[in-house]
């Protein structure tokens, strides 16, 4: 029987280095209720990127957790009947549960909440950002977004509404502690300009330096302890409860150690890129370097921002009540019918529209008919091959592999999954094209028809191969396929 192997791997535009390090982040879910398809969308993308940067031999660091501070959990509990801590445990767990029904590669899983690995880390943070006379208290009165959890600006509004919650903020009068963002203002500013950090997509970068162009102001840092009791206490002043961003944001480096003598810490700092909605680009573009810009630190490589999934053109949101259940959706569907149909309908920098309706279509049509059936039928001709003298893939056969390669590991790079599923599956047609074309069963010269079963075998372990980091679990399963079973049964 011809040989089923997975030796031909992406093409890399630069050295295979076990040396290098690969640290990818993906935001926190917030856990005022259950994660639903949009954070899905999200955690997959980081998966290809860090199963693809694996498959380059890189040693590879993906983090994501759950953020579980703040004043939206606090009432989202008592709403429950349940106390904060079991009310986000419970919430926490689920999020956690997801590594195995979207069969992610996650190494770590970072909780707020944690007070042996983030509380100390937020700690010092917070005394590091004083010292540096980065944060200071004074009296403010203003408009404040619950869904936020936010002082927000005129900026921030459209017709007195908050951009993304769509809500009347409230106005808050309080003695707050601020950070200085406002010193950091045009140092950002130009980081942004000059792509010091990459932002993809370029739309998002220029959204973000206009809004900077305007100023940074100072941003409160804390919120008073009677009001906000469920978060981290201000180290110096138990009366205050840090902001729940300047909490959440050092997750990414307090899941790593953040210490300068920490070996983990000095091998996977900076982040290479953090995976993140477009909703909280101003709080990563802007809070989030002044923070690390104050601290001393190096400034993570790129920030990759996708888009929303929605529902007849809304974002798919909890305060919206317009959620889909990953963990149901996975089990009507399969886990990599699932990934591949978050990474193929979509580009992943603009929003896109769900519904089961699109699911059953590309299970169907991609899945079934196009992967599946190809599968099927080089599978059934595999038995026929016997090796009369040892023979090479066709050079024509081979050049278009190569070609589907490189563009599949391109538009990888480029985060443009659907592109990069795309060219896989133009590959899968190829196939599909040569095996009518060529009408092996036909063919009597066993020399002839051993060639075909041969290249026929070259195309199925390459689209085995370059699928890895979209649907590991088909990835594997192809290799292991019998005669007869069905990859994916018709819907």
């Amino acid at each position: 029987m011809v040989p089923r192997n997975q030796g031909i791997i992406f093409v890399s535009y630069s050295m295979i280095n076990q040396n290098l390090k690969f640290y990818i982040t993906t935001s926190l879910v917030y856990t005022n209720a259950l994660p639903h398809l949009g954070f899905a969308l999200e955690v997959v993308q980081a998966d290809v990127l860090a199963r693809y940067h694996q498959f380059l031999g890189e040693d590879v660091y993906f983090l994501t957790g759950t953020d579980e501070h703040g004043a939206k959990i606090a009432k989202s509990a008592e709403k429950e009947g349940k106390n904060p801590k079991k009310f986000v445990d419970e919430i926490s767990e689920k999020v956690r549960e997801l590594k195995e029904v979207l069969n992610l590669s996650n190494k770590d899983f970072i909780r707020t909440t944690d007070q042996e690995r983030h509380w100390p880390i937020v700690k010092k943070v917070w005394l590091k950002l004083k010292e540096n006379g980065d944060i200071y208290k004074k009296k403010y009165e203003g408009p404040y977004c619950s869904g936020c959890e936010a002082f927000i600006t005129k900026k921030d509004l459209i017709n007195g509404k908050c951009i993304i919650h769509q809500k009347e903020p409230e106005i808050i009068k309080e003695e707050n502690y601020f950070f200085r963002l406002s010193k950091y203002s045009n140092q950002i500013g130009e980081i942004i300009e000059k792509e010091v950090i990459k932002i993809t997509p370029q739309s998002r970068k220029k959204e973000l330096s206009n809004f900077i162009k305007q100023g940074l102001e100072d941003i409160s840092f804390s919120r008073s302890r009677k009001d906000l009791q469920w978060g981290i206490p201000v180290p110096d002043d138990d009366t205050q409860t840090i902001y729940v961003w300047a909490d959440a944001l050092v997750n990414y480096i307090s899941a790593i150690g953040y210490t300068e003598e920490d070996e983990k810490f000095k091998r996977y700092w900076p982040a290479d890129i953090h995976c993140i909605g477009k909703d909280i680009l101003k709080f990563h573009g802007t809070i989030w370097l002044g923070m690390l810009l104050s601290l001393g630190l190096s400034l993570p490589k790129s920030i990759f921002v996708h888009g929303f999934i929605t529902v007849d053109g809304q974002k798919m949101s909890k305060s919206l009540g317009n959620v889909a259940d990953p963990f149901e959706i996975v089990k009507k569907y399969g886990t990599d019918a699932v990934r591949y149909f978050l990474l193929a309908e979509f580009s992943a920098v603009e929003d896109g529209d769900f519904s089961l309706e699109k699911i059953k279509v590309r299970y169907n049509a991609d899945l079934a008919n196009g992967l599946g059936n190809f599968a099927a039928r080089v599978l059934a001709l595999q038995p026929q091959f016997s090796e009369i003298k040892p023979l090479k893939i066709d050079k024509d056969i081979e050049k278009k592999i190569e070609e589907i390669k490189k563009i599949a590991a391109q538009k990888i790079e480029e985060f443009k999954f659907n592109e990069s599923l795309s060219a896989i599956w133009s590959l899968i047609a190829f196939g599909d094209k040569y095996i009518n074309q060529t009408q092996v069963w036909k063919i009597a010269d066993l020399e002839l028809k051993n060639q075909i079963i041969l290249n026929l075998t070259a195309i199925l372990n390459s689209v085995t191969v370059l699928l890895g980091p979209f649907m590991p679990e088909t990835s594997v399963k192809i290799t292991q396929l019998k005669k007869g079973e069905i990859l994916f049964p018709r819907l």
